[in-house]
């Protein structure tokens, strides 16, 4: 990315897009910028399916039908009618719109795709889709109708829809409204679709590869908030940071536990409260699992993240399509769309971070309980038996983990043929995908609440002081942490999940400490 005043451009071309890019287009309108030779390389690719249109024998997705119908020879002059028909019929979502910067994300990731010169399309294809991104026009798509296989096509076809100058589409100002208004607005010219660019456009993994890149741009900052939360819940709980030690760490070489570790000791160095009770009277042996293995869950996650990245970075750089156009002038048809390969960490990581949200909420539970605060006042409460201090912020968190666990079965180990049986395995996904968002939405609550409880409890250990990190993480919702009697306890909630969502947590951190370990 480069960046000019205000404005950030992405330059895309032959080469993958970075998921720094993905972030940036889909959540910051980054504009777009198509280098000149990857349009070189799509008029090349583009005079191979022209010289395959004119061949009397079948080429499957030039001449014929799809899926099912791809035995079935279609007349030169009938096939603009197809690419036509094609898009239209696929166009079927239904359910919820989705998110502005899903379909944004999606929308680039099929401009990279058509850009590496490999699908056939014309130059002007993706000039187009390049226009509708730097312009703000969003397509309506939908919830449903995406089985991650042959790629995510009921998504990809509502663009494609919108690119023609059909179908529901909301403007840079969020406005609903037809897109051929949309694009007449912003000087678009609809497309008119040759052969193969139909299919070059509704065939391949982008909503769900958008997707895991939305999540490990968001799991880079709650998976390294989760270090500075747990950290708090030690200080507040009295707990020991001697398991953290980076010694201890070495003897099991896991790179994200050792991260974890190093976070969780940089973040409660210098406590006061931790070293309060490092004395000869403090006689417990050991912290809950819930303290002391806290490096371990989330170094797991962590190690989760890192495969997640690698997978993301190699499906980036693929060419998803079918047919496909080889370096050497083929057109061969291949199982290059089935997400299998991205479906399967997306799946994964919702039960990661099921499992790290579970072991924050156990936390939270114990800095409630009298019988195990060591000290703290039942449920933080202010007058016990009047107020009921954070009984339910507990009983939130419980719900929203109960629900991310639920999530966490996997969508991969499904199938529904389609297709009449043409496409007889599916990935699935996009339902994996749209799972993890809701899950990762989870872990930011039961995050925020984890933060609001243990700095309430923190503020309760007073004399003691925390250390400077974990202050000034406490700092970031003073009203929210404040004890006192009971008050509307859904805004304290709400502010916290703020505080973590946004990263103002982990800024306010690492501003007093240095950079931390991210994700």
């Amino acid at each position: 990315m480069t960046l000019t005043d205000t404005t950030v451009t992405v330059r895309v071309g032959c080469e993958a897009v970075s998921l720094a890019d993905v972030v940036a287009v889909a959540r910051h309108d980054a504009r777009i910028e198509i280098a000149p030779d990857a349009l070189a390389a799509m008029a090349e690719s583009r005079a191979v399916v022209e010289a395959l249109a004119a061949d009397p024998e079948p080429h499957y997705g030039v001449s014929t039908g799809f899926g099912a119908l791809a035995t079935t020879f279609i007349d030169r002059d009938r096939r603009a009618q197809l690419q036509l028909s094609l898009v239209r019929s696929h166009a079927a979502g239904s359910g919820p719109e989705v998110e502005r910067e899903v379909v944004r994300a999606l929308t680039l990731l099929r401009l990279s795709t058509l850009l590496t010169g490999r699908t056939g399309a014309r130059p002007l294809v993706a000039e187009t889709y390049a226009a509708m991104l730097n312009a703000g026009i969003t397509p309506i798509v939908h919830e449903y109708g995406s089985l991650g296989c042959s790629g995510d096509l009921a998504p990809l076809s509502h663009v494609a829809l919108a690119a023609i100058g059909e179908g529901p589409v909301r403007d840079a100002a969020g406005t609903p409204m037809n897109a051929r208004h949309a694009l007449a607005a912003a000087d678009i010219m609809p497309l008119h679709l040759e052969e193969k660019e139909g299919l070059a456009l509704i065939n391949g993994t982008d909503g769900m590869l958008g997707q895991l890149a939305l999540a490990l741009a968001d799991l880079d900052t709650l998976v390294s908030t989760a270090d500075v939360t747990a950290a708090m819940s030690v200080e507040a709980l009295l707990g020991s940071d001697s398991p953290f030690a980076a010694d201890l760490q070495a003897l099991r070489p896991h790179p994200g536990i050792a991260a974890a570790a190093e976070n969780m000791r940089r973040v409660l160095a210098g406590s006061p409260i931790v070293a309060s009770h490092q004395t000869p009277e403090c006689t417990r042996v050991q912290d809950a699992y819930s303290l002391r293995c806290a490096p371990q869950v989330a170094g797991a996650v962590r190690d989760t993240l890192a495969h997640a990245r690698t997978v993301a970075e190699r499906e980036l750089a693929a060419a998803v399509d079918n047919p496909v156009i080889t370096v050497d002038g083929r057109v061969e048809s291949n199982g290059s769309f089935h997400g299998a390969p991205v479906a399967y960490v997306l799946d994964f990581l919702g039960v990661a971070v099921a499992d790290l949200a579970s072991m924050a909420e156990r936390r939270i539970d114990r800095m409630l309980d009298p019988a195990r605060s060591h000290g703290l006042p039942p449920f933080l409460a202010h007058e016990v038996g009047v107020d009921s201090g954070l009984m339910i912020a507990q009983y939130t968190a419980a719900g929203v983990v109960s629900e991310m666990k639920r999530l966490a079965a996997p969508a991969t180990v499904d199938s529904i043929p389609s297709s009449a049986m043409q496409e007889d395995h599916v990935s699935m996904g996009w339902h994996a995908a749209r799972k993890l968002r809701t899950a990762i939405d989870g872990l930011a609550r039961v995050l925020g609440i984890e933060l609001m409880t243990a700095s309430r409890a923190i503020a309760l250990r007073a004399p003691l002081a925390p250390s400077d990190a974990t202050g000034a993480a406490a700092a970031c919702i003073v009203d929210a942490a404040k004890p006192g009697a009971d008050r509307f306890l859904s805004p304290d909630i709400d502010d916290a999940v703020a505080a973590v969502r946004t990263g103002a947590v982990l800024r306010a951190v690492e501003d007093r400490i240095g950079a931390l370990h991210h994700a």
